[in-house]
């Protein structure tokens, strides 16, 4: 799998090219950390998580893959654009903590990204104009 990063999503300027840039095709189901999982959580409480977090969601501006129109109002996540290992935190890869390879989602963003399911993401804004009687 070749490496995804931060500088080439965003000279993509659409919500649906990000997708399909950072789209995995995994399986619902199919355990990452098995019974590990006890790793990623204490990885994912640490003081450095919580703090590299907050800079790309300042970075993203809180938008759905950073596109501007996207604002998530809700809960946040912040994706590794690499999926993450066991090892990769056991042994303190620094590419996990640099935002270089990281974009903020919200939850359905996150899983459609892990799973292909284009179903969850969230659609365009249609702008309503008088005399417009086409449903959505």
């Amino acid at each position: 799998m070749r490496t995804r990063t931060y500088n080439e999503l965003r000279r993509l300027d659409t919500f649906l090219e990000r997708y399909e840039y950072l789209k995995l095709g995994g399986v619902v189901g199919h355990a990452t950390f098995g019974f590990d999982r006890h790793i990623n959580q204490m990885f994912y409480a640490s003081r450095e998580w919580k703090q590299v977090r907050e800079a790309v969601i300042l970075r993203d501006n809180g938008c759905d893959l950073g596109v501007p129109g996207f604002e998530i109002n809700g809960a946040l996540v912040v994706h590794h654009i690499n999926p993450i290992k066991e090892d990769d935190i056991v042994h303190s890869h620094e590419w996990v903590l640099n935002p270089e390879f990281l974009i903020t989602t919200t939850h359905d963003t996150h899983n459609a990204i892990h799973y292909g399911d284009s179903s969850l993401l969230r659609t365009e804004f249609v702008e309503r104009k008088p005399g417009d009687t086409r449903l959505w």
